[in-house]
This record gives C-alpha cells, structure tokens and sequence, in this order.
C-alpha cells in the first residue's frame, strides 16, 4: 500500500511539473509572438493616444474636451485647451506641433480658428497656417518665426506658478508680467490675407520690423514698399511711378 501511494505521488509530481512547463511555455509564447494587425473598421473615441514601445507619448487626436494642453522640457502647461484636432509630440516627448481647429455659428455671429503649426525643438511654433474669422471679418496666411534660444520650460514654470495664484486679479497681472518680460519672438515671413482683405507677402528682420512688403489691395491696387528699421517707407514701387 505504502509503496503504490508513493508511486501516485511521483505520478502527480511529475504531472504537476509538466503542466507548469507547458503553461510557462504557452505564456511566453503569447507575450513573444507579433502583434496581428486587427482591422476595426470603425471606432468612435473621445482621445486617441498614440506611444512609442517605451511609452513616449507621440500623438494625440482628440476632441476638445480632452485635449492635451502641452507639455515642453517635462512641464505641462497648465491651462485649458478647448480644440478638437491632432497634437504631436518629439521623441523627448515634448510639444512639437499640431493641428486644431473650431468654428461655429450663434446669434447670426461667426467665429473659427484653425491652424497646423510645427514647433522649433524646445520652443515654440516655427512654421504653420492660420486661419481667423469674427463677425465677418477673416484672415489666413502662412507665418515663419524666429525663436529664442532659452527654453520654453523656463516661461512654461513662470507661468504655472502664475497661473496657480488664486485671487482673480493677482493672477491675471503675474501672468502679464511674465509675458512682457519673457524673450519675444520675431515674425520672418507672412504670405497671406488679413482682415483688411489685404493680400500681401512681408519679409522682415530678426527683430520682427518689415523691411519688405509686396501688397495688392482689395480694389486690385498693387505695389512694392521697402523699409528702413523705423518702419518708414524709403522706397515704393507702383503702376504708374
């Protein structure tokens, strides 16, 4: 008796022994074997976050509840975003641009904005398309800015700091001294239409001063100005002079 219980307990070892190897081997296999692309024809989804494999977040398309405000040197802004549209981020997992948009009609009153815009690494847009419009009144145009070489993280923690400020009032000033003594940027290129339905094309300095301007008004009259640092007009070219 002693003898065939012994021989039941070695059986149940052993079988014990086997099923752990084949589930270990079963589990491996299900974590090693690729991904097999699933077609899901269609999903209908407030966010979509999209990762690299470690986990950098690299995309986001969203509405504009849960829009992702931004994040630069590992700071994210904290501030409300209400745009539906895509946002992208660099393999530091910074900001690195995106596109947005809204627009709606109320009360006979019309308002939009719209934009994709690519960010200089460690700062802010560099190059995009705008699109305005209120009451009637729209521009659009293609932009290139210079930026500053100090990091964007260092006006993004002035400006959370500011921003936590409770009382109404406090809050809005510290924001506004941190804007007016933060670097500023300068706009190189406008190719465009303003609210003056005003096409024009203009190139200016590192300090964002036009120095050039190529313009065709709304009546179709068209001329070419040029400019010293003051914003004076020293020379101007035009049909008939």
């Amino acid at each position: 008796m002693a003898r065939s219980i012994r021989r039941q307990l070695r059986f149940l070892h052993a079988y014990v022994a086997v099923s752990l190897l084949m589930f270990a081997f079963l589990a491996v296999s299900a974590f090693t074997q690729p991904t097999k692309p699933e077609n899901l024809g269609e999903i209908t989804a407030e966010r979509i976050n999209i990762v690299d494999a470690n986990g950098t977040l690299r995309l986001v398309i969203s509405n504009k509840d849960r829009m992702h405000p931004g994040v630069i040197g590992g700071k994210v802004l904290q501030r409300p975003r209400p745009y539906a549209g895509l946002l992208f981020f660099n393999d530091q997992g910074d900001e690195a641009g995106g596109l947005i948009l809204r627009g709606r009609e109320q009360n006979s009153t019309r308002a939009a904005d719209a934009g994709i815009m690519f960010d200089q690494l460690g700062q802010d847009q560099t190059i995009g398309f705008d699109y305005t419009e209120e009451s009637g009144s729209r521009a659009a145009a293609f932009k290139v800015w210079d930026r500053p070489d100090v990091p964007l993280s260092e006006l993004v923690e002035k400006l959370n700091a500011a921003n936590a400020i409770q009382d109404q009032t406090e809050r809005a000033a510290a924001v506004a001294q941190v804007r007016a003594t933060a670097p500023k940027p300068a706009q190189r290129v406008f190719v465009g239409k303003g609210r003056d339905r005003v096409a024009s094309v203009m190139l200016s300095d590192a300090q964002g001063r036009h120095r050039l301007v190529l313009k065709v008004d709304a009546d179709g009259n068209a001329s070419m100005e040029f400019l010293d640092g003051d914003g004076k007009v020293v020379h101007r070219v035009a049909p008939g002079r």
